[in-house]
């Protein structure tokens, strides 16, 4: 067996394509199946699942300081920096926050030029160093699976139908909502990754660009208007000498030789039941060109199968994409709270039984 790694020297030896002592491990759940998970770990409240499962990653967040921007609305949660609505919706297992009403659905131009949205000054930038310093042997992103994402984060003030018609007729509207929020990200994460003085590792963006079955739109559509914006922040990160990793959902395989042209390392969610998104084929087709971190589904037998089913499907996903490193066991998106609690912990304990490279 390979000497033991820190998480840090683990995920960095991962993102260049070598084999390092195991495979990486990340972790993303709805809070009823995280609840579950604490209790069955014996943790405490405010302990967090993912350390007791060995995840090697921790994501560095820059607080907002600023003032509220939109009020609260009755039967309503209220984004206080961008005004995005929601609602609860329960359902047998659970429960989440839905996103509602759409405020800027049929807004025009002069109305989202005026819509409030935060200023980079107003976010504290100097919490970084000490979350860098406290979380120092793990590997650190900055963003998450929100930023810079167009059609997801756009479409919840405006509704993604609203947003892929306004990518399709070039509407100045549209456009400019999309323009005013990628322009604060790219200031705050470019700030963001400044006041970490080198610690942070690498950035994380998103956009979902599939169905189950097909692309959401054209490849030149694609190349017109989601990849010039999301060019910005990888060009960011790029500039601090660090790798970029992007989520996206659904068959999304199709823009992946973009990515590489952009300079984008990793591609995150990987849902295998997917056009185009199986193991055996993303390892195929880009194995050594992009970095690895999901496909371990959470629409199949983690939810739905038995856990010697689940420990069989995790080797068999860990058989394929661990040869040559570039592979991070997670989940294809954040795990539901219809999973089976022992089928999540059968899934983990899979990565520590088949997961070490010897």
């Amino acid at each position: 067996m390979k000497p033991v790694m820190t998480s840090k020297e683990r995920v960095m030896t991962t993102f260049s394509h070598q084999e390092p002592d195991r495979v990486p491990v990340g972790y993303f759940a709805n809070g009823g199946i995280d609840r579950r998970l604490r209790q069955a770990l014996g943790l405490k409240e405010g302990e967090w699942v993912g350390a007791a499962l060995g995840v090697d990653y921790r994501g560095i967040w820059v607080p907002y300081k600023g003032k509220r921007l939109h009020p609260e609305v009755e039967g309503r949660g209220v984004n206080e920096e961008w005004g995005i609505r929601t609602r609860w919706i329960e359902h047998p297992t659970g429960g989440y926050w839905d996103y509602c009403d759409f405020p800027l659905c049929e807004a025009d131009e002069e109305t989202i030029a005026k819509w409030p949205m935060p200023d980079p000054d107003d976010f504290d930038y100097s919490s970084i160093a000490e979350q860098c310093r406290r979380n120092d042997s793990f590997a650190l992103h900055a963003g998450h699976g929100g930023l810079g994402d167009i059609i997801n984060m756009t479409g919840m003030l405006r509704s993604m139908e609203q947003v892929l018609v306004d990518l399709a007729t070039d509407d100045p509207a549209g456009l400019l909502l999309i323009d005013r929020r990628i322009d604060i990200m790219v200031e705050v994460t470019r700030r963001t990754l400044e006041a970490a003085k080198g610690k942070i590792d690498f950035l994380w963006l998103g956009e979902d660009l599939g169905t189950q079955n097909s692309p959401i739109m054209s490849l030149e559509m694609f190349r017109k208007h989601i990849r010039p914006r999301h060019q910005r922040l990888v060009d960011v990160a790029k500039s601090f000498g660090i790798p970029t990793i992007i989520h996206t959902c659904g068959s999304s395989s199709w823009a992946y030789e973009d990515f590489v042209e952009m300079g984008i390392n990793g591609v995150d969610t990987l849902q295998p039941e997917a056009k185009d998104m199986s193991p055996e084929y993303l390892k195929q087709r880009f194995g050594g060109r992009l970095f690895f971190h999901g496909c371990i589904s959470t629409a199949g037998p983690v939810a739905y199968g038995t856990p010697a089913e689940v420990t069989e499907y995790c080797r068999r996903t860990l058989e394929i994409m661990m040869p040559g490193g570039g592979y991070c066991f997670a989940p294809t998106h954040a795990l539901q709270d219809n999973s089976p609690t022992e089928n999540v912990l059968a899934m983990y304990e899979a990565a520590r039984q088949y997961g070490v490279y010897r």
